[in-house]
């Protein structure tokens, strides 16, 4: 099956994007004489995405959106006529990052680490060119689902190639332009849109420049604001391609020796629908199971090898029933016994071993 297998249904595993991406729809939609607000409410969008940059709405019901208004208005270039409303500012607090990196080449690595504040499932690449040139090389846009429906890949890379225009200052020596899809406007508005050759139909979607292209300096680049912007990501975001799961981790790990940790108060907690939770860490490669065990034992493994309490206590401090469950999952953890776990760190310690009581296991 291909992206998301074919509009799967609404709420099974979709991803989250941020709906700077929608900037510009409604005034598409009203410029054809369409309801923005109608379109949105009948594809399940949030009204508030429609105006607001900073919602989380499901990548499903957006792409379900944009092709259900482009049928409906008719405007068939919907995706083109939306990246027309928008600028490297829709990209937040990476947009500082990126318009002052020192060459382009800089700034598309920087836009490709942190794309994931954007949606965990998007993808940005500096691909190897399709047509086998040694000089030039593919700006290539995709998701892990394969590739996106023809106006959501429509909008996104026509908003790559107005901000490498940006970027520069004018026009970057594109050399054609290869969209996965086949066109429903005419093809001249696409070749008029990118001022290039365009070729539908091809493997990817994707944008062919000079190589040479990511080595151009970017005149106006202010080296401070760049680091000050990519230590702010950095701090904010430690983990590219993980927003939910550390959160979800640090809350587990918080509730270990006080209350058994459960999804539904993690959600609570994330203020999240847990069904969302669940979704959120299947898109970034995990589970809340997962999240848990791994918790267990980082909190187990301290407690054998750095103090002195009862195997029975342990157990209850990390979660677990009784000390047999431990004894099962130190098994499973190392391949070694919990009274073996200790007695190899004894061996191997070098400070003094607590003896006291701990009543809740931190990180």
């Amino acid at each position: 099956m291909t992206w998301r297998d074919r509009y799967l249904p609404l709420g099974d595993m979709s991803s989250v994007i941020r709906s700077a991406g929608m900037r510009g729809f409604r005034d598409v939609v009203e410029q054809f004489g369409g309801d923005a607000d109608a379109l949105a409410a009948l594809h399940h969008v949030p009204l508030e995405a429609v105006d607001d940059d900073d919602v989380l709405v499901s990548d499903v019901a957006v792409a379900k959106l944009l092709e259900g208004a482009a049928r409906t208005l008719p405007c068939p270039d919907l995706g083109l006529r939306i990246s027309e409303y928008q600028d490297i500012g829709i990209l937040g607090p990476l947009a500082v990052a990126v318009q002052n990196a020192p060459t382009v080449g800089a700034a598309l690595e920087c836009a490709s680490q942190f794309l994931f504040l954007h949606s965990p499932a998007l993808r940005f690449t500096i691909v190897e060119d399709p047509e086998g040139r040694a000089g030039e090389v593919g700006l290539c846009y995709g998701s892990s689902e394969g590739a996106p429906p023809r106006q959501a890949t429509d909008a996104i890379l026509a908003f790559v190639h107005r901000m490498l225009r940006f970027l520069v200052g004018g026009p970057y020596a594109l050399h054609s332009v290869h969209l996965s899809h086949r066109p429903k406007a005419p093809t001249s508005r696409y070749s008029g849109f990118f001022g290039a050759e365009v070729r539908f139909g091809q493997d990817a979607s994707l944008l062919r420049v000079p190589r040479s292209l990511l080595d151009r300096p970017l005149q106006s680049a202010d080296g401070t604001l760049r680091e000050i912007a990519l230590d702010y990501l950095h701090n904010h975001f430690p983990e590219p391609g993980r927003v939910v799961a550390p959160k979800v981790r640090t809350s587990i790990e918080r509730m270990l020796g006080t209350t058994a940790p459960r999804i539904d108060a993690t959600a609570r907690l994330l203020g999240m629908h847990q069904r969302t939770l669940q979704r959120r860490l299947a898109v970034e490669g995990t589970s809340f199971e997962v999240l848990l065990d791994d918790a267990r034992r980082d909190a187990a493994h301290r407690l054998l090898t750095r103090t002195d309490l009862p195997l029975a206590q342990i157990a209850g401090l990390v979660g677990l029933s009784e000390q047999s469950a431990l004894t099962r999952c130190v098994h499973r953890w190392h391949g070694s016994t919990p009274s073996a776990l200790r007695a190899g760190a004894v061996q191997g310690v070098s400070g003094p071993r607590s003896r006291g009581p701990a009543p809740r296991v931190l990180p």
